[in-house]
C-alpha cells in the first residue's frame, strides 16, 4: 500500500475518533444537571442603612392613627408548643422564649380596614410563657408592589402580669418590612454579645419610638387591654368564662341580739 494512502486512511480514523470523544463530551455535559445558584442575603439588623431606614420610616407613618374597621373581625385563643407555635408567635431576635415550658398561651385579634386604607387587615398577637411576653402587630398591604406587610414586635419578662404589661408602653424591639421581591428590611435592638458590647443604637430611637407609638395606639384601637386579659383566663379555665365568686348570705344576728 502507497505510504500516502497510508497516511490518509490514518488521519480519517483519528478524526472519526476525535468527533467520537467529542459527540461523548457533549451528551454527557447535557445530561449533567445544573447547580442552581444560591444568593444570601445578609440582613443588618442592628444598624441598617440610610436607605432602609427611610422605608421603615415611610411604613410606620402611613399606619393609620383613627382607622375605618370593617364590620368583619376575629378573636382567637389557644394554647401552642414552643417548638411548633404558630408564624405569628414566632420571636424576633430580641424576644427569648422559655425553655422550661413547652407551651405558651395566645391571644390573636384581627380587624379588616375599609377599602380607602392602604392596608387590608391588622392582626394584633399576644403570647406569654413562664419567662416572656411577646406582643406582634402586622399590617398586611392590600395591594402589594414592593411593600407587603409591616411588622412591629416587643417583648416583656414574665415576671409581670400581661395586665401589667398591656397597661404600659412597651418599647418596640423590632421592626420588619416584608418586600416582593425583595430581602425583607429589619431593625432590632441588639444587646451585647461576646464578640463585643452592645451596638450605638441612638441613631434609631426615632424610628424605635414612632413603633412603639403604633403599638400603643393599636392596643387601645383592638380594645387588647381588656380582650387579652379575659381571653387567658378562659384558656385557664379550660375555655369557659371564670366563675365569679359566690354572694356570702348576709349573717344573721344571733338570738337575744337587738
Amino acid at each position: 500500500m502507497p505510504r500516502n494512502l497510508l497516511v490518509v486512511q490514518l488521519a480519517v480514523r483519528l478524526t472519526a475518533v476525535v468527533l467520537l470523544l467529542a459527540s461523548v463530551a457533549v451528551r454527557a455535559g447535557a445530561q449533567q444537571p445544573t447547580q442552581p445558584q444560591v444568593k444570601v442575603n445578609l440582613l443588618n439588623v442592628c444598624a441598617p442603612s440610610a436607605e432602609d431606614q427611610k422605608e421603615i420610616a415611610s411604613a410606620l407613618a402611613r399606619v393609620p392613627k383613627q382607622p375605618l374597621f370593617g364590620s368583619d373581625f376575629e378573636i382567637d385563643r389557644g394554647r401552642s408548643s414552643l417548638e411548633e407555635s404558630p408564624n405569628f408567635l414566632q420571636p424576633g431576635q430580641s424576644a427569648q422564649m422559655s425553655e422550661d415550658s413547652s407551651t405558651a398561651a395566645w391571644v390573636r385579634i384581627r380587624r379588616e380596614f375599609s377599602v380607602q386604607a392602604m392596608f387590608s387587615t391588622v392582626q394584633y398577637s399576644f403570647s406569654v410563657d413562664p419567662k416572656s411576653m411577646v406582643e406582634t402587630l402586622v399590617f398586611h398591604v392590600r395591594d402589594p408592589k414592593d411593600l407587603m406587610d409591616l411588622t412591629i414586635e416587643d417583648s416583656a419578662s414574665a415576671v409581670t402580669s400581661p395586665a401589667a404589661m398591656l397597661a404600659t408602653t412597651t418599647p418596640a424591639s423590632r421592626v420588619k418590612l416584608e418586600r416582593f421581591g425583595k430581602s425583607s428590611v429589619v431593625l432590632a435592638r441588639c444587646s451585647a454579645t461576646e464578640a463585643g458590647p452592645a451596638p450605638d443604637q441612638s441613631a434609631y430611637e426615632p424610628l424605635f419610638q414612632s413603633a412603639s407609638s403604633v403599638v400603643s395606639n393599636y392596643r387601645t384601637l383592638l380594645g387588647a387591654k381588656h380582650t387579652v386579659p379575659d381571653e387567658l383566663a378562659r384558656i385557664e379555665t379550660g375555655g369557659t368564662k371564670p366563675k365569679p365568686p359566690p354572694k356570702l348570705a348576709p349573717r344573721k344576728p344571733p338570738a337575744g341580739d337587738k
